[in-house]
């Protein structure tokens, strides 16, 4: 009887854990498209409703994916504290915090610490362009996810699965 109950527990542990693993592959590119999404309202804020940054930030926290909206909140909370903060130190803080609770990579991050260098430093279409570019380095990145996910999330459910009966096989 315990060796049943403990099979089954060895099992599920495996498969769950092989489920956990393959979630992250999945939500990686959901994150990376509500990024770009994201920062395509921040560009609309900034460029064309002439929004102050500030303002901006916290639009896009309200109206973004509650997977990101963090993001953008952190950035308007520490950019609003009137610290003395610049804008790219309030981003760059809030993307230390934001970050080891994402799905992204580091190649994402660097995607996303290069927004911070122009927020505020330099006119509203320069800011535009650097915008659309970070939105295009996230497409491709994006891209890449999507691959990478179809290739692994059928991969990492049935290995743990598998791996929870190796184990269980090896022990019987």
């Amino acid at each position: 009887m315990f060796k049943v109950a403990g099979a089954l527990l060895v099992i599920v542990a495996a498969g769950a854990l092989g489920l956990l693993v393959a979630g992250s592959y999945a939500r990686r590119p959901q994150e990376l498209r509500a990024l770009q999404s994201a920062l395509s309202l921040l560009e609309t804020e900034i460029v064309y409703a002439a929004t102050p940054l500030t303002e901006a930030l916290e639009q896009v926290a309200r109206r973004s994916e509650s997977c990101v909206s963090g993001l953008f909140a952190r950035a308007h909370a520490g950019l609003a504290s009137r610290t003395g903060s610049t804008a790219q130190e309030a981003w760059e803080r809030a993307l230390n915090e934001y970050y080891p609770n994402s799905y992204l990579r580091p190649d994402d991050l660097a995607v996303l610490q290069g927004v911070g260098k122009i927020l505020g430093a330099s006119d509203r279409q320069d800011q535009a362009k650097h915008l659309r570019l970070a939105c295009e380095r996230l497409r491709t990145q994006n891209l890449k996810a999507e691959e990478e996910a179809r290739r692994n999330v059928r991969l990492w459910r049935y290995l743990g699965l598998f791996a929870g009966l190796a184990i269980v096989l090896i022990l019987v």
